[in-house]
């Protein structure tokens, strides 16, 4: 449902203003106007040259505080009361000290982490080559030289060359690293590396690349060196983030505050843009919700003493483009505000969509799925998904499945059809409707008398909005159509069931002289939008397709299971033959569903174009991360 709004004037003597914002942020229920257009069209002035220097004082200080928490690791603190006004001066001197202390201790830890992923990458390979070396003596004489090899098809290649350069006088032992990198370690008398590297470096296969203070240490040695290296780098990163969590410990609440409170400030401060002020007082204009004008003005008069008045203006037929949305539904509609979110927000002079997705949408998918079984397993599922308590969209959609999989159970007992005809048939379901596989034509026309009733009933709600708003010639366009729509119903309806009792002519008589009507009342488009509006009615065709397909489809699993001739093997092919029916029978109806409802049924009485509603109210307190702020 759109919530009744109320369009509000708030005045009082120019000193309280920030006051009466900061109290109106708690309430969360008043939208002031923005700049120029607020008010009987005055303009609206803009903030003095006062006010915009503070606000640029904030903006500055809160970028500093902004970065000096995202420096900081995520600790749970307590709240700090601190009443940030009082000592503005001094906190933005302790800020910026702060700031570049932060910045050193981030700048320093930097550095080591990126020395540090140098390091285990040398200290992997090493470790490998390490394990080739403990078989070798160190003390022999020998010069080791470390490579890292494309693939273990390189290896015979390499020994060959290795063989016919050197004479045998060296061994290529491999091994593999911690990251599957495969390590070769060549062993050889020192007058023969040269020669050796040459090789390797044509072969593409060049040392090692370690920093140039290893170049002149042995393999063992730089083994050595590199772990050394390695405890230094992580005692140094454990000392800096010790030192950063003690900073956090002493200081992140108190920067929490301070961000929080700018927000807030810098907050009240850009509205004060849209406010009337004069040398002496300022005045207000916005929206609030009707249900909470009242608190906010005994709350204003409380707090101020009557020196603050609120009045409340009417809306009027201008104002009704300006008026924010906020939707507020019942508990069994609010899930299909998940569907609602997908279309632009309507206006306030219309109406909230959700009502009707909420009780058409189940309806349709029901309608389109139209198998007990199937049902059966898509309501498992939604209860399972409701049972891990889902947050947000994921638990929107798990209530809307269970709602939706409930008709489709309902459908399904009314069909005779329980993972198909065959499984109906064992239960010994009995159809109270026509089966769908066999009666196309019935379902056909059931589909399209249901798709005319839903057109007629949006074109109703076109012609009570288009009444309210006083726009006489576009009721008279909807009420036409509608009378065309059944006089084209009553000539359908004679063709396929002839009887002396439906008599055409009058009806035809009527349809001409409706036809001239209807170009009088819209315009020369206005038969090309009734053509469009009969295609409309015509897609709810959809609804006997889906429901045949979906029908045939577990017929077909049935089928397909039982010429298998093992009952196994039969039994697993049912099982995967229906789980792919019922995937399709989730997203097939669902997504046609929605298409009927956004293109078919909306767009005869929904008009788009609504500003949201955003009032001002307090900000969460969150961490970097999106996490509330723990309290103790």
């Amino acid at each position: 449902m759109i919530v009744r709004m109320s369009k509000l004037e708030i005045a009082g003597p120019k000193e309280l203003l920030l006051d009466v914002l900061e109290v109106i942020r708690e309430q969360g229920a008043f939208q002031p106007e923005e700049a120029g257009v607020a008010g009987d069209g005055q303009r609206a002035q803009l903030s003095d040259d006062r006010t915009v220097v503070q606000r640029l004082f904030l903006e500055n200080m809160r970028l500093q505080t902004g970065e000096i928490i995202s420096l900081l690791p995520p600790l749970e603190t307590r709240e700090s009361w601190l009443d940030p006004l009082t000592i503005l001066d001094t906190i933005a001197a302790t800020a910026t000290r702060h700031l570049t202390t932060c910045r050193e201790l981030a700048k320093r830890f930097e550095t080591l982490r990126r020395d540090l992923d140098e390091l285990e990458r040398y200290d992997m390979l090493l470790s490998a080559i390490d394990r080739l070396i403990e078989d070798r003596d160190v003390r022999s004489g020998l010069e080791f030289i470390g490579i890292t090899l494309r693939d273990a098809s390189f290896v015979e290649r390499l020994r060959d060359v290795l063989a016919y350069l050197v004479d045998g006088e060296c061994t290529l032992t491999t091994a593999v690293a911690a990251d599957g990198t495969l390590i070769g370690l060549i062993a050889t008398p020192p007058s023969r590396s040269m020669a050796i590297k040459k090789a390797l470096s044509d072969e593409q296969l060049p040392e090692f690349p370690f920093p140039e203070s290893l170049n002149n240490l042995s393999l063992p040695e730089r083994i050595s060196f590199v772990e050394n290296r390695l405890a230094t780098t992580r005692l140094g990163m454990a000392e800096i983030e010790a030192e950063q969590e003690r900073f956090a410990r002493r200081w992140l609440a108190f920067y929490r505050r301070i961000d929080q409170w700018l927000a807030e400030r810098i907050a009240l401060l850009t509205v004060t843009g849209s406010v009337h002020k004069t040398g002496m007082c300022f005045l207000i204009h916005g929206w609030a919700l009707t249900d909470a004008t009242a608190p906010l003005t005994e709350r204003l008069n409380e707090k101020f003493g009557g020196r603050v008045a609120v009045e409340q203006r009417a809306i009027l037929e201008q104002d009704l483009e300006k008026v924010p949305v906020a939707l507020s539904n019942p508990p069994y509609f609010r899930p299909f505000e998940l569907f609602t979110r997908l279309l632009p927000l309507p206006r306030y002079s219309s109406r909230d969509p959700t009502p009707f997705i909420a009780i058409f949408f189940p309806l349709f998918f029901g309608m389109m799925l139209g198998d007990a079984g199937h049902g059966l397993v898509l309501l498992a599922a939604s209860l399972l998904l409701l049972w891990r308590r889902p947050q947000g969209a994921t638990g929107d959609a798990a209530r809307i499945l269970l709602i939706s999989s409930s008709y489709a159970v309902l459908f399904g007992i009314l069909f005779g059809e329980f993972f198909g005809e065959a499984g109906g048939r064992l239960l010994h379901l009995t159809p109270l409707l026509p089966e769908r596989s066999r009666a196309v034509m019935p379902m056909l026309i059931f589909s399209l008398a249901l798709g005319a009733s839903h057109v007629v009933f949006g074109l109703l709600l076109g012609v009570i909005t288009a009444v309210k708003r006083r726009k006489r010639g576009e009721a008279a366009v909807r009420i036409i159509t509608i009378a065309l729509i059944a006089c084209l119903a009553y000539l359908a309806t004679s063709q396929l069931f002839p009887s002396p009792w439906l008599l055409t002519r009058p009806i035809l008589l009527l349809t001409g002289l409706l036809l001239p009507l209807l170009v009088l009342s819209g315009g020369l488009l206005a038969p090309l939008e009734m053509i469009k509006t009969v295609g409309n009615i015509i897609s709810y065709a959809r609804i006997m397709a889906i429901g045949l397909s979906s029908a045939l489809l577990a017929n077909a699993a049935n089928h397909l299971a039982g010429l298998s001739g093992d009952l196994i093997l039969g039994t697993l092919a049912a099982i995967v033959l229906h789980a792919v029916a019922i995937v399709l029978g989730l997203f097939a109806p669902a997504i046609h569903a929605l298409r009927l409802h956004f293109v078919e049924f909306f767009s005869k009485f929904i008009e788009p174009g609504g500003k949201r509603f955003e009032p001002l109210h307090k900000q969460a307190q969150t961490t970097k991360e999106g996490h509330v702020w723990k309290r103790f």
